[in-house]
């Protein structure tokens, strides 16, 4: 009778397994052997921790400012003792009396006040005046126009006849000679503030001369007041060489 074998006796069915690690053991300490290294004791060096040199950095040092304690108060001023006087004299109250008139009180009535007039000396121009100054021999004359017309011919005729034309050729003056006179006719009629510009003084002084002999005239009008009415009258003649 063969005795039986135990299954789990069996070696040959495990020796894939065993194999295996043992290859795998084997192959790890190879590899230990062959990384394993020796250090020398000389190659290491300890760098210990030089406290020294962090000590040895410089500190700033500041400088502490010291400020002075302030001045001492000044000492308190004394306070001004008041005397205060009574008064002996009697003080007189002044009453005010009331300017309203009562009811009973008489109005009186206050005339009118009549407020005279200045009258301004006012100029109108000769072109624009509503009534023209009239030269004696142009009172039958009707209408404004026909009045200054008359009045141009009057003056013109006067000076023609007045002025010394002989005087130019005297001063040795030739060919056309022109004066220009300015003058007023205030609110008497009379003839006033005559100017006059020729080319030699003579000749100013001559005209000047004629026109303040124009006769009194009856004065222009504005609006039914008497004005004063300035005239402009050029005198033009031919001095024959």
């Amino acid at each position: 009778m063969e005795p039986k074998k135990n299954p789990k006796s069996d070696v040959s069915r495990n020796s894939s397994l065993f194999f295996a690690v043992g290859l795998v053991l084997m192959l790890l300490v190879t590899n230990l052997a062959i990384n394993y290294k020796s250090y020398d004791k000389s190659d290491i060096a300890l760098d210990g921790l030089n406290l020294d040199d962090e000590l040895d950095e410089e500190v700033p040092i500041t400088e502490q400012i010291v400020t002075p304690p302030p001045p001492p108060p000044p000492p308190p001023v004394a306070p001004v003792e008041i005397e205060v006087v009574e008064d002996e004299e009697e003080v007189e109250e002044t009453v005010i009396e009331s300017t309203e008139t009562e009811q009973d009180a008489e109005i009186v009535e206050v005339e009118e006040v009549e407020v005279e007039e200045v009258e301004e000396d006012l100029e109108v121009p000769f072109a624009v005046i509503e009534n023209v100054p009239v030269f004696p021999g142009c009172e039958k004359k009707k209408g404004n126009a026909a009045k200054k017309k008359c009045m141009s011919e009057k003056v013109a005729k006067f000076v023609n006849k007045k002025f010394n034309t002989d005087l130019a050729g005297d001063l040795g003056l030739s060919g056309r000679q022109r004066i220009n006179v300015i003058f007023k006719i205030n609110k008497s009629g009379d003839v006033v503030g005559v100017r006059s510009r020729a080319p030699h003084p003579r000749l100013e002084k001559e005209a000047a001369r004629v026109i303040n002999l124009l006769p009194k005239m009856k004065p222009g009008r504005q609006r039914g007041k008497a004005v004063i009415v300035p005239y402009s009258l050029p005198i033009t003649f031919q001095v024959q060489d």
